[in-house]
């Protein structure tokens, strides 16, 4: 990092209140670590060696049942921190879920050791923790709900206006759009065939392109 740039801490809200002297501590013991689009970052069955902060790029975090069904539990967007390695630091745990870069992903990686004191010592760094950790919590209980009692028009609508570029446009497939989901892919395919029948997408190898927004927007406001 070159002195020209700003320094990374700065780029978090709650790391930009602590004291220089914990931001020093955290510039000195941090490294950038960047991979590339496609890569797991962590997996099942591993221990986080460091706290994530993510700079560049988006973290898909997605577990899979025995059973081999998976389900996206939340996206990780630049100056977000990962909260599952922050709840597995915390309790001395393996992940049980994974994280794949969806692009090319740069980030900071800050130590164990670094983390532990830091909890200990900094109550403005503990303050930051636990605010990251009760917002995802907060969004976790959200997708509770939405699984176990939402429609699946209503949640696949919710998806793919949320996906789509400015162009209404979705590069995915009906398999991913089912692990969004958490459901199987032959319920995304007849959903999507629904929508397709009523005028309100039209679907290519690979994508999906919305032709009425406003439709699908009154579906989830109606019926979400």
């Amino acid at each position: 990092m070159t002195g020209r740039e700003t320094p990374w801490v700065e780029r978090f809200p709650g790391l930009s209140r602590l004291a220089q002297e914990t931001k020093d501590l955290l510039l000195s013991k941090s490294s950038i670590v960047e991979v590339p689009s496609g890569t797991v970052i962590f997996g099942p069955g591993k221990s986080p060696e460091n706290m994530l902060f993510l700079l560049e790029g988006t973290v898909r975090v997605q577990q899979v049942s025995d059973t081999g069904r998976e389900i996206v539990l939340y996206r990780i967007h630049s100056g977000e921190s990962c909260v599952l390695t922050t709840a597995c630091l915390l309790a001395y745990e393996d992940y049980a879920a994974e994280g794949i870069a969806e692009t090319a992903v740069r980030a900071v990686a800050v130590p164990r050791k670094v983390f532990d004191d830091l909890v200990g010592q900094s109550k403005a760094f503990r303050d930051f923790v636990f605010a990251a950790f009760s917002k995802r919590i907060t969004d976790l209980f959200l997708m509770v709900d939405e699984v176990a009692f939402q429609r699946m028009d209503v949640r696949l609508g919710q998806r793919l206006l949320a996906l789509a570029d400015a162009a209404g446009a979705i590069a995915t497939t009906h398999q991913k759009l089912s692990i969004e989901l958490g459901t199987a892919r032959e319920v995304v395919s007849r959903q999507l065939q629904e929508f397709q029948r009523r005028g309100w997408v039209q679907q290519s190898r690979g994508k999906v392109r919305i032709c009425d927004r406003r439709a699908l927007e009154n579906l989830v406001e109606h019926h979400g």
